[in-house]
């Protein structure tokens, strides 16, 4: 596909609320918006509250140009999370619950646009409660090509949950700890690495699965081949949306047909270059990405 895709996003919109200060996001709102800096053509489809952070919350989106005409206002509270950051800048989430992303409907409007987007986006968090798993079947079962972000939030998902979105899944993105959890699940003794992943693969029926690595990089493994990449050194602000930039790399360059070495090499820079400044939306330019690619030729 060498046109401009088409991507729906689905999920939590949400506050992060730091000691200091918030920021609007939420995983598939971060990943969105990455794409939509790109130039793809993005849907959001969340929930937000009636409340005054609801009318901020689609001021805010407004500025960015974001097609927001499927985030739904419902009765719920719009979503906060409270982040709390450790010396190396690593986050911790207290997540609240019955947030009005944890009502999406599953509306035709919404069903029509991820029946006409490139790839589905969808991550576990917004599938915590029974509302949004039902809706969600409705959606999904209309979709071309299906991305799932493990983005595991602890205490909230469930296991078998995350092991039929798995096989439901065309590309899997997960982090390191999350691997070890999924190789635990699925029953998986891989020597190494590489074994893991293929295991998953054939486990789960999915063509292309993604582990990142932190400093250490990423693997994918993508049509039967594995791919590796050595982490950018970066002197880390926060980690909050890195990993989403890292998909939203990860996902406009196969859907663009880059090919797959190009694709997870961009994906680690947007990921390490974000995790050098602040927040998860932070402005990374095509300069930066080509000043840390090319800088030792």
């Amino acid at each position: 596909m060498s046109k401009t895709p088409h991507i729906a996003s689905y999920g939590e919109v949400l506050w992060d609320v730091f000691p200091d200060k918030k920021r609007l996001g939420g995983a598939p709102l971060n990943v969105a918006l990455r794409l939509h800096s790109f130039g793809a053509k993005m849907t959001m489809i969340s929930a937000i509250g009636k409340d005054t952070l609801g009318t901020e919350t689609l001021e805010e989106l407004k500025a960015t140009g974001l097609d927001i005409s499927h985030i739904q206002k419902n009765k719920h509270a719009t979503g906060q999370v409270i982040v709390s950051l450790n010396s190396q800048g690593s986050a911790t989430y207290d997540i609240k619950k019955g947030a009005a992303w944890d009502h999406i409907e599953a509306t035709p409007e919404a069903i029509e646009e991820v029946k006409k987007a490139d790839a589905f986006v969808f991550g576990s968090l917004a599938l915590r409660e029974g509302y949004n798993q039902e809706q969600f079947e409705a959606l999904v079962s209309e979709a071309k090509y299906t991305v799932f972000d493990l983005n595991l939030r602890d205490p909230h998902y469930d296991i078998d949950i995350i092991g039929s979105l798995m096989e439901i899944a065309d590309c899997i993105k997960l982090n390191d700890e999350e691997l070890e959890l999924i190789v635990i699940l699925l029953g998986i003794e891989g020597e190494s690495l590489e074994d893991e992943l293929k295991a998953i693969a054939k486990a789960t029926h999915t063509d292309t699965i993604c582990v990142t690595l932190g400093a250490d990089g990423a693997m994918l493994f993508h049509k039967e081949k594995i791919y590796t990449q050595v982490g950018f050194p970066t002197k880390v602000v926060d980690t909050v949306g890195a990993g989403d930039s890292f998909l939203a790399g990860l996902i406009y360059g196969l859907l663009t047909e880059q090919s797959p070495e190009e694709t997870l090499e961009v994906a680690a820079a947007l990921g390490s270059l974000v995790a050098g400044k602040a927040g998860a939306n932070a402005t990374v330019t095509n300069d930066e990405i080509d000043d840390l690619l090319f800088e030792d030729d």
